[in-house]
């Protein structure tokens, strides 16, 4: 999932999305709405990359008093128990007074300008003081609200098992106003907890933890089979200051289980019996019916040699090092007939060495990529676990049809909530390998099989990240089967706006990080991902709706690891995420969030979105014919119009600048010489609506890319941009220039599974539920899955008409050698990329000190970017000496459709030699690039970069 708060060209603010939302309470939605499981069509992806894709109906808008009744206000949480003391409450006393009501049977109801069913009313003080600073700064929306005070006396704890809501009296005994009460703050005054949660295994017993501090009543059904049948025990789980506990044998190993808990939900008003799973789950069946009891600790749960995968993992020395490769599970190994059929598409795929699929990832491997990064593979909704549920859809009779047909489309979309495919942002339990990658979804067979895929893709050097999605949760409320956490503590877990309506900012139910025990949940789960499935990095889906501290903390705990204890190198875990800032949480309106601005300065990466949309052209929110740097803006004119060509060549020129800017690790206190001839530092560079281009602080916090699984495809992209009527083979060059920047630039470089193979999703910009056959990877590369189809209607059906366009012409079609040629050319720039540690600097001031850019200014040469770095001489005053084999490099990336001559007084007099890998290149374009030393006059051919290098002397 990525939001990109961009519409406009150059990282401008987030505008209001494609969907609209009408959120009802529980009370007013129809019970076919309230109760139903909400399909993957409705976990619409927010993306950087994207536009909302949302149909599911929410609402923010409150009540006002023009036209709420009285008696409909129990609907609404306008008031905040923010702390063992305080209610929190927006609203005028005048007169009256106000009281905190309760019903352990929730039986409040207004009638008659009075509350019915109260068997507790206290009445609270009101007071004209402030929030305290430390209530402010956790629950900064409501720092204006007016402050009550509650009696100190009161059994708060009891009490906050009850309906619970406060109302306005007026002095003859009148309620004038009424509302619920949220808890999150009182709950964490008085119940955070940090002790064993989950079943706990020892030597003859397993125990049950669970915090559910509103709970009324909570037992275990204990069951031998993971479907049907009759509990093998009903247990009674006893509560201790919010924690409810039992223990029993260690035959129930291998078992299964699910609690029942008795809560009042504020969903709909009563106590309700919610059937949930333990959210601490380790373990499921099928679908996630009920929890598996299983240690993870267990011999016969680990893969041969697992003990020992930290000591052979592939070699990291420094986090600058890193090289990112997206790929879905699915997607591998889907289509791959080297790999047997019944494991397809999962796990255990990895674990044929020799297939088409692994070997690819060997040559990547060998030729930089250090880090596979799957896309969500916990335990997430939208695709069924059971295998022989699944519709599939008939290729060969897709395969007859039109490429600019509309017919694939309709028979994919027909099944695509009952086929084998989502990319898995629909979060049920986040600690629990999806089933349906498994070959038995039900037992231990997905913890095993898991293991067996990390070890194998490590075999072959690479470490594995997981797409962590803790920023939402599938569904909410007492009866959806997906429904976790808010059935365990209803209106905890998942942020709630003003009225106390869940938040739905990341289009479905977000989570509340800046609650203790979310956060401690999110962090128990990475520390268990990483100790128990020896995970080497986590990717944060949406990572600006968490809280900065938690991000923080995540990190230093995952660092505190160590092979001794945990068996795992905590150091060389990577962190970094989507630091998009929108919705709530924009503007630190819930706290200091994990923002691009605010994470600066922790170690933690944020997704550079400014070198991709500088380079592709506007933004994924944009019209998708706008064009930019590599995309032919101002040189090679499509039909969008740019306004004049004076308008065109000044975009052109302030692209380079954020591209510049970007390969600088976009670094605030890098100093560049501008479009306009000044000096300015990163941070002064400015998007098109005034935001600064830079915000790291250090080099691994920047993520460079310029496609990922959101959004059309790199080639797609280019496809669209580009004007119809220049050739293939051009539009594969401008594919290559794009991997090649990201690929020399500084900071980490990361990739979507492929960029290097021309992948076309057949022009579909969000292929999130388009099944596999818009999604299909040949690694024969035979094909790139260009020309099957109109995309899907639903994201596409607007881009229809210039789709077809393309899609319906044959010369858009790349062929096997074009595929051949962009794998070999994205090979030889990572290969370039690990010639030299210059290309991989570590520290702020060695970018700063040896990165310089040429051609800059007014008078540049447009379509040209020339950057050189250079390195010092052993036991020679100035810069240390760190690549013992070139003193100094120069990378030209030339984007224009014919040769670019470039003289720079800077450059001559070196000993520069076209890079050995280029001169070994089948591109025979590159081959033709030439400098002469006298001059320091470069040529460098149409569409191509070039790495010039001067060797040392032997």
């Amino acid at each position: 999932m990525s939001l990109r708060h961009s519409l406009t060209p150059f990282s401008t603010a987030f505008k209001t999305p494609e969907c609209t939302r009408i959120n009802l309470p529980t009370q007013l939605r129809p019970a076919s709405i309230t109760r139903r499981r909400l399909g993957a069509r409705h976990i619409h992806k927010l993306s950087a990359s994207s536009t909302i894709r949302c149909s599911a109906m929410a609402i923010d808008e409150g009540p006002t008093s023009s036209y709420l009744q009285l008696q409909d206000s129990l609907l609404y949480s306008q008031a905040f128990w923010v702390s063992k003391s305080i209610i929190a409450w927006n609203v005028d006393v005048g007169d009256g007074s106000c009281y905190l009501c309760g019903s352990k049977n929730a039986a409040l109801s207004v009638a008659n300008n009075q509350i019915q069913g109260s068997e507790v009313k206290i009445k609270l003080e009101a007071s004209t003081n402030r929030l305290p600073e430390h209530v402010i700064e956790k629950f900064p929306h409501v720092q204006d609200y007016k402050v009550f005070k509650v009696p100190p006396a009161l059994d708060v704890k009891n009490l906050l098992k009850y309906q619970l809501a406060v109302a306005i009296f007026t002095s003859d005994g009148k309620c004038t106003s009424v509302t619920g009460l949220q808890l999150p703050g009182v709950l964490d005054e008085l119940f955070s907890y940090e002790g064993p949660l989950g079943s706990i295994f020892t030597n003859d017993v397993v125990a049950l933890y669970l915090w559910a501090p509103t709970a009324q009543e909570v037992r275990a059904f204990i069951y031998r089979d993971p479907a049907g049948g009759h509990p093998l025990e009903v247990v009674q789980l006893e509560e201790f200051n919010g924690v409810w506990s039992a223990k029993g044998p260690r035959t129930w190993e291998g078992c299964y289980y699910v609690y029942e808990v008795s809560v009042y939900h504020p969903s709909t008003l009563r106590v309700e019996k919610c059937i949930a799973n333990d959210p601490y789950a380790r373990g499921l069946s099928a679908d996630g019916r009920r929890t598996l009891l299983v240690d993870l600790d267990s011999g016969t749960l680990k893969p041969e040699r697992w003990d020992n995968l930290a000591d052979e993992k592939p070699n990291l020395l420094s986090f600058s090092d890193i090289s990112i490769y997206e790929l879905h599970v699915r997607d591998f190994s889907a289509s791959d007939t080297t790999i047997p059929s019944d494991v397809r598409g999962g796990y255990l795929a990895f674990t044929f060495l020799d297939s088409a699929g692994m070997l690819h990832l060997k040559r990547l491997s060998s030729a930089g990529i250090t880090h596979v990064h799957l896309l969500p593979t916990f335990q997430f909704a939208g695709v069924d676990d059971e295998k022989d549920k699944w519709k599939d859809a008939d290729f060969k009779m897709l395969e007859s049809l039109p490429p600019d047909s509309d017919e694939q489309q309709s028979h994919i979309t027909a099944i695509q909530n009952e086929d084998g495919y989502n990319w898995g942002y629909n979060p049920v339990l986040w600690g629990v390998p999806k089933g349906s990658y498994a070959s038995n979804p039900n037992g231990s067979c997905r913890i095993i099989e898991f293991r067996k895929m990390v070890q194998a893709l490590n075999s072959i050097g690479l470490r594995v990240v997981l797409d962590v999605v803790y920023n939402h949760l599938h569904a909410s409320g007492p009866y959806d089967e997906n429904s976790v956490l808010d059935k365990i503590v209803p209106g905890y877990y998942l942020r709630r706006n003003a009225n106390g309506f869940i938040e739905h900012s990341t289009c479905t139910n977000n989570t509340a990080s800046e609650h203790f025990m979310v956060e401690r949940l999110i962090i128990d789960d990475l520390l268990c991902w990483a100790t128990h499935f020896k995970v080497d990095g986590f990717r944060f889906d949406l990572m600006g709706h968490i809280m900065k501290r938690t991000m923080v903390k995540a990190r230093s705990m995952l660092h505190n690891l160590s092979k001794e204890k945990n068996g795992i190198d905590g150091p060389r875990i990577y962190v970094y995420g989507e630091g998009w800032d929108f919705g709530e949480v924009s503007k630190n309106g819930r706290g200091i969030n994990a923002s691009q601005f605010n994470i600066s300065g922790t170690g933690i990466g944020s997704f550079n979105d400014r070198i991709r949309d500088a380079m592709l052209g506007g933004s994924p929110f944009g019209h998708p014919l706008q064009q930019g740097f590599i995309t032919g803006l101002a040189l090679e004119p499509n039909d969008y119009d740019n306004g004049t060509k004076s308008d065109a060549e000044h975009l052109l020129a302030v692209s380079k600048d954020h591209i510049q800017v970007g390969m600088a690790a976009n670094l605030k206190d890098f100093v560049l010489t501008n479009y306009e001839g000044q000096e300015v530092k990163g941070c002064e560079v400015s998007t098109h609506d005034g935001a600064p281009v830079a915000y790291a602080s250090c080099p691994t916090e920047t993520v460079n890319y310029v496609s990922a699984h959101d959004n059309e495809s790199l080639f797609d992209i280019v496809s669209l941009k580009t004007p119809i009527k220049i050739s293939v083979d051009a539009r594969c060059r401008m594919n290559h220039l794009a991997t090649s920047v990201i690929a020399l630039s500084q900071g980490i470089p990361f990739f979507h599974c492929g960029d290097e193979i021309l992948r076309s999703k057949s022009l579909d910009r969000d292929s999130y539920n388009s099944g596999d056959w818009f999604n299909r990877l040949d690694f024969s590369y035979t094909s790139n899955n260009w020309g099957i189809g109109l995309p899907p209607k639903e994201k596409n059906e607007k881009s229809w008409s210039i789709i077809k366009t393309r899609l319906a012409d044959p010369s858009f079609k790349p062929q096997k050698s074009h595929i051949l040629a962009a794998l070999e050319n994205f090979s030889s720039f990572l290969s370039i990329r690990y010639s030299s540690p210059l290309f991989r600097l570590r520290t702020t001031n060695s970018i700063q000190a040896r990165v310089r850019f040429h051609n800059t200014g007014p008078s540049w040469v447009p379509g040209v970017i020339v950057m050189s770095i250079e390195d010092g001489y052993e036991g020679v005053p100035g810069l240390s000496q760190l690549d013992p084999i070139y003193s100094y490099i120069v990378v030209i990336i030339n984007i224009r459709p014919t040769d670019a001559l470039f003289t720079s007084h800077a450059l001559r007099g070196r000993s520069l030699k076209l890079h050995p890998i280029q001169m070994s290149s089948t591109d025979d374009n590159v081959k033709d690039s030439t400098y002469d030393s006298s001059s320091g006059f470069f040529r460098i051919p149409a569409r191509t970069t070039s790495v010039f290098v001067e060797p040392r002397e032997a």
